[in-house]
């Protein structure tokens, strides 16, 4: 199976939901986005990761691995998403050290963490695209607009290039059809709302797998 790289397009989050935040990730040579459902503090330390002037006080979980990592020698190569059952995405960590290569399998939000620690590239295989990527409409970022000294790095999701417009409910989606969930999508791809896009594109991956 064929690997496609992707890079990291921003992080969006709800205004109504506590906890709720997409991970964007972006195919390099193509229009579709992945977006991915992960916890405050992966999305914190992706956030802090990507801002590169905002040193924490004290090391990050993340962190700690990579000054571990450096320590022994360890290298992070690259992270692979490598399965996606009922919704949930399945990561593996390319490490190596002494020139011996080994694979530990990861969270996707944390393998992503680290990846952007140690610069390492992401990939996940052209199946797993094609069966949960999907076309958002991402705005541009405002060179104009700088960031003041002290703000939250999730403060504003426009830091990321994303505007965020969405609700995000409690509803679940498998009483629709796939063609009303196809219909949902569209909707939800055009207002932004990558929460619910991302559970539609789950609920959709169930009903056709």
């Amino acid at each position: 199976m064929s690997l496609v790289k992707l890079t990291i397009k921003g992080i969006s989050y709800s205004q109504t939901q506590n906890g709720a935040y997409a991970l964007i990730l972006n195919e390099v040579d193509g229009e579709r986005k992945l977006p991915i459902v992960i916890g405050a503090f992966e999305a914190q330390s992706i956030a802090i990761a990507l801002e590169k002037e905002i040193k924490p006080p004290r090391p990050l979980t993340h962190d700690l691995f990579k000054n571990f990592a450096d320590r022994f020698d360890i290298v992070v190569k690259q992270v692979i998403i490598h399965k996606l059952v009922d919704g949930v995405f399945f990561s593996s960590i390319i490490c190596e050290r002494d020139r011996i290569e080994e694979i530990i399998d990861a969270r996707t939000s944390d393998a992503i963490a680290l990846a952007l620690r140690f610069n390492a590239p992401i990939f996940t295989y052209k199946n797993i695209l094609d069966k949960a990527g999907i076309y958002l409409k991402v705005s541009p970022i405002d060179e104009n607009s700088k960031k003041e000294e002290g703000d939250d790095p999730l403060s504003s999701p426009e830091t990321f290039g994303l505007t965020d417009d969405e609700t995000v409910t409690g509803e679940t989606y498998s009483q629709y059809s796939l063609a009303e969930l196809y219909d949902l999508l569209e909707s939800a791809v055009q207002n932004e709302d990558y929460e619910k896009a991302a559970k539609i594109r789950d609920e959709i991956s169930k009903k056709e797998s």
